[in-house]
């Protein structure tokens, strides 16, 4: 039935993202025609959150240590946001080339098995994050925040 998802960035630099996606961030890829590129992704999950509006979706990258993501952003010139720790996970946010903003997290909830591609849910029901707690001066609590409100242009 579901095979995947489609997620899409809306951009008024896509080239420049595009190239951050590929170069930065090493997203395998395939061009399927003049330079459109289409990136592959590492399992995902999705949540349904309580709102005043439909239609209004969000992505957010996830990643196993935010401390060292951020690092190697800087490395790259790219900006970060202060790291937030609203209880689920440690959150960041960089500025694509582009200049949209794009949530990074260190989950800390509990995680589903990704779907297998037979289109049969992989075995187990929910799995449970094996990362370390990082240090005070990786993840500052900044007060609890939504992922929505995070991620909302103010």
């Amino acid at each position: 039935m579901i095979i995947g998802a489609h997620a899409i960035i809306n951009s008024t630099d896509p080239e420049a993202d595009r190239a951050f996606l590929r170069d930065v961030l090493g997203l395998p890829h395939v061009d399927v025609g003049g330079g459109w590129l289409i990136f592959g992704l590492p399992p995902a999950e999705v949540a349904v959150h309580p709102s005043e509006e439909n239609n209004v979706h969000e992505l957010y990258l996830m990643c196993d240590d935010v401390g060292s993501f951020v690092a190697r952003m800087w490395k790259h010139g790219i900006a970060c946001g202060p790291v937030q720790n609203p209880g689920w996970g440690l959150l960041t946010s960089l500025t694509l080339p582009g200049g949209g903003k794009l949530g990074v997290y260190q989950p800390r909830h509990a995680r589903p098995e990704p779907r297998g591609t037979t289109g049969k849910k992989a075995s187990g029901s929910s799995k449970t994050p094996t990362s370390k707690t990082p240090s005070k001066k990786t993840a500052p609590a900044r007060g609890r925040r939504t992922a929505r409100a995070a991620g909302r242009k103010r």
